[in-house]
């Protein structure tokens, strides 16, 4: 309905709700099952429709950093809440005084991982899946970055059996008219009087039913004034807006990547940040990104750009845009982020994974949980073909139809096919390999990587799973060989809005802004930047989880 002048009108006045929460992924799912859990009453206010509930969490592999749990102890896994403190403020790097509270919120979620995360999930019937997983390994260097030790736990079920108990428990709120869900209404603003954030007002937009992830429409029907006595942002972050991501890119990053793919959708675009700095809200650390270096475009693409990340095992050559194999600790699944400051520093746009189709089969994971079918369908028999010949059917298909991909049995065939994709120096590539496979092939060789395979497959889990048994690259045994070009995918905003323990918004004075609550990734999943500089992984779903069981118990 328009005005005379042609502007939209607001839509009749909705009940009035306790709790507003602005976005339907898996923070502001939590937030507001605890929120009801307190008699609260609450309504989701989300701009897709309602196709797109959990958010990224429903696309994700669904891994969780626990510390000290019952799947480590049982294999063999030594872990305490003051090694993990050790390895988080590590990598962490703390060093402003806007990490105040990311530090609290470090300590407050390792505490959470340790004792309450677990035992909470298996109340809501989440289970984990017996093998942990070791990843962002990092440098075994005193004070290096990563996980000393597996802590990366995987939901059986991945990203949407995490999202599903709690969209279940919002229907439910839903059908006994405690919840309302508001999908495609888009903030734009927070409402604001007398200094208390009251309420939410924005657009509605056309119904869409494009499926998941698919940029939906942007038509605007009509508008929308709601309020409540508390609005909580669970709108995300950045990483779908590649102009904001490269804006906000830091320098000591090197330059910003010009062929990035996208991680996530288009309409992860941070509006959220904005509306709550609009409001007075502080945001800090903007310059702190998670973006990884094993990004490949994706074959059946949901939105434009859209990259899958590979999660490599150990065991593959990496080399940059030239053919030059990267230097320690820039090994596959080790330091994300150093490696991408050392190929941002080189100037490599892309970069490569020289391996077997032994290494393949046994050490390629795509992260997603449209990429993993057996697990996010809970079915054990696809779980065992895993450990037959071949690679699963997910990896099986990007070598097939990936345009990253090239696949050649003969080392002429592989370096032919690289250089149709890039300019290669051949040479380079060639003396690479050459000293990888003479390092992996003395057992007494120090040569970083070949220890590191060695030490990964001193592991139960690692040598079941993850790690292929060492062997040379140019072992025609192994083959065929396969080469693999990366480019940068972004994925996660490490900082945003600065929160208290209570997850109630703070502003430039540091005092809580009354009314205004933020959680997950547009909190930089707690206090701003609860990970610093650097993530240990599994600390995103984590984070969402944390973030928002806080805020449900505060508003």
């Amino acid at each position: 309905r328009a005005s005379r002048d042609g502007h939209a009108q607001p839509q009749p006045a909705h009940p009035l709700m306790d709790v507003i929460v602005i976005g339907a992924g898996l923070a502001g799912l939590v937030t507001a099952c605890e929120a009801l859990d307190r008699g609260r009453t609450v309504r989701i206010v989300e701009q897709e429709g309602p196709q797109s509930i959990g958010g990224q969490a429903y696309w994700s592999f669904g891994g969780l950093l626990l510390v000290d749990s019952p799947e480590q102890r049982r294999l063999g896994i030594a872990d305490s809440p003051g090694l993990a403190r050790a390895d988080w403020l590590a990598s962490a790097g703390f060093d402003r005084d806007e990490d105040a509270w990311g530090r609290q919120w470090a300590d407050a979620y390792l505490e959470f991982a340790h004792r309450e995360l677990r035992p909470w999930l298996r109340e809501l019937g989440v289970r984990l899946f017996p093998v942990v997983g070791h990843a962002e390994r990092g440098a075994r260097t005193p004070g290096g970055h990563g996980n000393t030790v597996p802590r990366f736990h995987i939901v059986w079920g991945t990203g949407p059996g995490l999202v599903a108990p709690f969209t279940r428990r919002l229907r439910d709120a839903v059908a006994d008219g405690r919840a309302s869900l508001s999908f495609r209404h888009r903030a734009t603003r927070l409402l604001v009087e007398d200094g208390r954030v009251v309420g939410v007002a924005g657009d509605r937009l056309a119904d869409d039913l494009t499926v998941r992830g698919e940029p939906s429409s942007r038509d605007v029907t009509g508008s929308f004034e709601l309020r409540a006595e508390s609005v909580v942002v669970a709108t995300g972050g950045i990483g779908g807006e590649l102009a904001r991501v490269r804006e906000l890119w830091p320098a000591r990053l090197g330059a910003a990547p010009r062929e990035a793919v996208r991680g996530v959708p288009l309409h992860v675009d941070g509006s959220g940040l904005a509306i709550a700095n609009d409001a007075g809200a502080r945001l800090v650390n903007g310059d702190r990104m998670w973006h990884y270096t094993e990004g490949i475009a994706n074959w059946d693409p949901v939105w434009p750009q859209h990259g899958i990340r590979i999660l490599p095992g150990p065991s593959s050559l990496w080399i940059d845009h030239r053919g030059h194999r990267l230097p320690s600790p820039n090994y596959p699944g080790f330091d994300t982020l150093t490696t991408l400051e050392h190929l941002r520093s080189v100037g490599a746009e892309h970069s490569w994974f020289v391996l077997t189709q032994s290494i393949v089969e046994k050490e390629f994971t795509l992260s997603g949980s449209e990429q993993n079918p057996d697990l996010t369908g809970r079915s054990i028999r696809r779980l065992a073909q895993r450990v037959l010949p071949g690679a699963p059917a997910p990896v099986q298909a990007f070598l097939d139809h990936g345009e990253d991909f090239v696949v050649a049995h003969s080392l002429t065939e592989l370096l032919d096919g690289m250089q149709r994709l890039e300019d290669i120096d051949r040479a380079a590539v060639v003396a690479a390999i050459e000293e990888r496979d003479a390092a992996v092939a003395d057992p007494a060789s120090t040569d970083p990587q070949a220890v590191e395979i060695r030490r990964a497959r001193e592991y139960v889990g690692d040598r079941l799973v993850r790690t292929a048994a060492p062997h040379r690259i140019l072992d025609e045994r192994h083959w065929p060989l396969i080469a693999v070009r990366l480019r940068t995918l972004t994925r996660k905003t490490l900082g945003g809005i600065q929160t208290d323990l209570d997850a109630r918004a703070l502003g430039a004075d540091g005092a809580p802004i009354p009314g205004l609550f933020a959680v997950g990734e547009a909190a930089g999943f707690g206090g701003g930047g609860v990970h610093g500089y650097r993530a240990l992984e599994g600390t995103f779903l984590g984070g969402c989880l944390h973030t928002g069981r806080r805020a449900g118990r505060a508003v």
